[in-house]
């Protein structure tokens, strides 16, 4: 609960409200059996007056215990409310931080869970807290006391019950603790397989994937069922015993009392109270068996949001100026090995581009051209060796100034719910619609976007499925291009083009982007033909580097991709 207390000092006022009702529904409910016996002694003794007098103080009390119960429930939830609101905007915040790679360590989904899932439990715990974990201990002992006090005789019938129950509590816990982090997991497995197939829809309808993915959703379905159900069985056996267990006591007590009616005739008005006494300490038993169960799953969700919370984030930024760097871009021996791989991706690459150059970069699939256009935009950072933007060591950069300096566009093009302006506003939040229309004349999404009734007030759907796939790239170099960046980084940004958009994007680019240097990933040649040098990578090192023509006569990777290709061209002519 470490966690949840700087959330809990935020809502103090409402807190000690919900505290404070609780102790007032709880003095309600231990009173009222004490008044019913005196009712019950009156009208054994006909005492008519203490009866009326009695039985309006018993109503007078019901009525502040159900004005206890509302206030209580109300302020519970206010602080509920409240703390998960809080925690779920703090913990979405921290995700915000982490670096690249953070995100990969815990997974997309993973993190999704913690975010809905486990602050649901949270949320539920500390309203079960307010409402039902402060009052339990307040009814147990306060009816304790008062069963013992009415009669003494038969407090050893509250003992064994309370044992029994306690028991037989300790024993389940003991087992479904484990299931609860199960369970936690299994949720995790459904929404992956779940997200999974939506997100990939076209290739499951494509090779008709139905029924194994029905299949394999089936079985991480069942996989979380089948723990759910083991929970459950403990469950069902749990609330037999209690009710049993009660129900032997007060089978017990009536019994004794029967007995002694001759010697202790008051025991006659005071078994009702007794009785009363002993299903409160019963209530208040199985609901703190119950809360300990749930409880000990609220925990383990806490333990999950708190990991998160914990954890620093592997890259930070220093303070500084905002203002974006010069568009110069040198590697100096950079090797760099992702996070879990024993092997280096890129080993020992050293370049440099000039401001307002055009680099191109080519090679073999998994050669390590995405990754060292990923290290330029800081997704993460080398394990040796130097990265400099203007002169200046990346990490030494402050994220805003590296984030107005560079402009990262990638072949999968992402695009969020909302409209066209939202998307480039993202990344020019005062862009006016000349400059979007700039951007998109220079990216040639402008002849799609005029034509469409609200232009750039247009609705983009969720994951963008009211754009085809050359659109979706179009608007993405709008987004990349609007801030007319000081780098801009093309992963294979125009894969999905036809030859005569991508000659036109790339003309734009030379003809409006002239102070800007591009970096452009490719696996064609000819969208990096005219580059001022082309690095070829092979294995994560660098084998070449140089022009279009120089790599022709030098360099035997780069000849092979190029007759490769124009044996391509040649073929389908």
């Amino acid at each position: 609960m470490k966690v949840l207390m700087p959330y809990f000092k935020r809502y103090h006022v409402d807190v000690w409200i919900a505290l404070l009702s609780v102790i007032v529904l709880v003095f309600a409910t231990l009173w009222q059996p004490r008044l019913l016996q005196v009712v019950m002694e009156a009208i054994i003794k006909n005492d008519q007056q203490t009866v009326f007098r009695e039985g309006v103080m018993l109503l007078g009390l019901a009525a502040l215990g159900i004005v206890g119960g509302i206030v209580n429930t109300i302020y519970s939830a206010r602080v509920a409310l409240g703390v998960a609101t809080d925690l779920r905007a703090d913990l979405y915040a921290k995700i915000q931080s982490f670096a690249y790679a953070d995100v990969e360590k815990f997974s997309a989904s993973n993190l999704v869970v913690r975010m809905t899932n486990d602050i649901n439990q949270v949320q539920q715990i500390v309203m079960a807290a307010f409402q039902q974990i402060t009052r339990i201990p307040l009814l147990f002992i306060g009816a304790l006391i008062l069963a013992v006090v009415t009669m003494p005789e038969q407090w050893w019938v509250i003992i064994v019950m309370m044992a029994i129950i306690l028991l037989a509590s300790w024993l389940a816990v003991g087992r479904m603790t484990k299931y609860f982090a199960q369970t936690q997991q299994d949720i995790e497995n459904v929404n992956t397989v779940a997200r999974e197939n939506l997100m990939g829809i076209r290739v499951v309808k494509s090779f008709v994937q139905e029924p194994n993915e029905i299949k394999k959703f089936s079985a991480a379905s069942d996989e979380l069922t089948g723990v759910t159900a083991k929970i459950g069985y403990w469950f069902s056996i749990l609330m037999p015993i209690f009710f049993l267990t009660a129900n032997l006591a007060v089978g017990v007590a009536v019994y004794l009392v029967g007995q002694n009616i001759t010697t202790h005739p008051g025991y006659l008005a005071a078994i009702t109270s007794f009785i009363s006494y002993l299903m409160q300490i019963l209530y208040a038993v199985i609901n703190g068996g119950f809360l300990m169960t749930f409880a000990s799953r609220a925990f383990i969700s806490i333990g999950r949001i708190d990991e998160v919370l914990a954890t620093e984030p592997s890259m930070t930024y220093v303070e500084g100026d905002e203002a974006p760097l010069s568009g110069d871009v040198c590697f100096e021996h950079v090797t760099f090995t992702y996070p879990g791989d024993d092997q280096p991706t890129l080993k020992d690459v050293s370049f440099t581009a000039p401001a307002g150059s055009m680099l191109g970069i080519v090679g073999a699939t998994g050669s390590g051209k995405a990754t060292l256009a990923q290290l330029i935009a800081r997704l993460y950072d080398p394990d040796s060796g130097h990265i400099t933007i203007g002169g200046v060591d990346v990490r030494q950069i402050p994220e805003k100034a590296l984030r107005s300096t560079v402009a990262y566009v990638l072949q999968r093009s992402t695009l969020f719910s909302g409209t066209i302006a939202g998307n480039l506003k993202q990344v020019k939040p005062d862009a006016e619609v000349s400059h979007m229309q700039w951007a998109a004349n220079v990216a040639q999404a402008s002849e799609f976007i005029e034509r469409l009734p609200q232009t750039y007030d247009a609705p983009v759907e969720e994951r963008s499925q009211n754009f085809s796939g050359g659109q979706k790239q179009r608007l993405a170099i709008t987004r990349g291009v609007i801030a007319n960046p000081e780098i801009l980084i093309l992963d294979d940004a125009t894969s999905a083009l036809d030859a005569r958009s991508e000659k036109l994007v790339q003309e734009a680019l030379d003809r409006d982007l002239q102070s800007t240097t591009t970096v452009v990933i490719a696996e064609k040649i000819a969208s990096i033909i005219r580059a001022d040098q082309i690095l070829v990578l092979d294995d994560g090192r660098v084998s070449g580097c140089g022009t279009h023509h120089d790599l022709l006569q030098n360099n035997q990777i780069y000849q092979a991709i190029y007759q490769t290709q124009k044996a391509r061209e040649e073929g389908v002519e």
